[in-house]
C-alpha cells in the first residue's frame, strides 16, 4: 500500500457541481469498450449531479466517508456503503449535503453478477 495525497490531482466532473475525481489506476476506453479504472470521487458539501447517469461498463462504488442522497427517493446513505451497477444501470441524480469520499472501480467485462446483496435496485433485468 501507498499513502494517497488527497490534496492534489483532482479533476472536475463535467455537468456536475462540486464533484471531482482523482485517478488511481487503469485506463477505460469507452469507445472501444475495453479497460478498467479505479478512482476516488469527492463530492464537496452541496455538490450534486443533475441527471441520471447510465454507462456501458460495470461500476462498483464504496462510500468511505460522509453521506450521499438520492434526489429521486430522498434516501441518504452514510459511510460505509457499497453498490454494484451492471452496464446500463441508471443512477442518480445525487447530492451530498455534508460532502463525501468514494472509491469507484469501473470496467468492461463479460461476467456473471454473482453475489447480489449490493446490487443497485435500478439494475436492468437479467443481471
Amino acid at each position: 500500500m501507498f499513502p494517497v495525497d488527497l490534496n492534489t490531482g483532482w479533476q472536475p466532473v463535467p455537468d456536475t457541481s462540486g464533484i471531482e475525481v482523482k485517478p488511481l489506476s487503469g485506463a477505460l476506453d469507452e469507445s472501444a469498450g475495453t479497460g478498467f479504472r479505479s478512482r476516488y470521487v469527492r463530492i464537496l458539501p452541496g455538490g450534486e449531479t443533475f441527471a441520471a447517469l447510465t454507462h456501458p461498463y460495470w461500476e462498483e462504488a464504496v462510500l468511505i466517508e460522509g453521506e450521499v442522497t438520492q434526489k429521486a427517493t430522498g434516501v441518504t446513505l452514510k459511510a460505509p456503503a457499497y453498490v454494484i451497477r451492471p452496464p446500463g444501470t441508471p443512477h442518480g441524480p445525487l447530492i451530498s449535503a455534508t460532502g463525501c469520499l468514494m472509491v469507484e472501480t469501473q470496467y468492461f467485462a463479460e461476467r456473471a453478477l454473482g453475489l447480489a446483496d449490493y446490487l443497485d435496485a435500478n439494475a436492468p433485468e437479467g443481471r
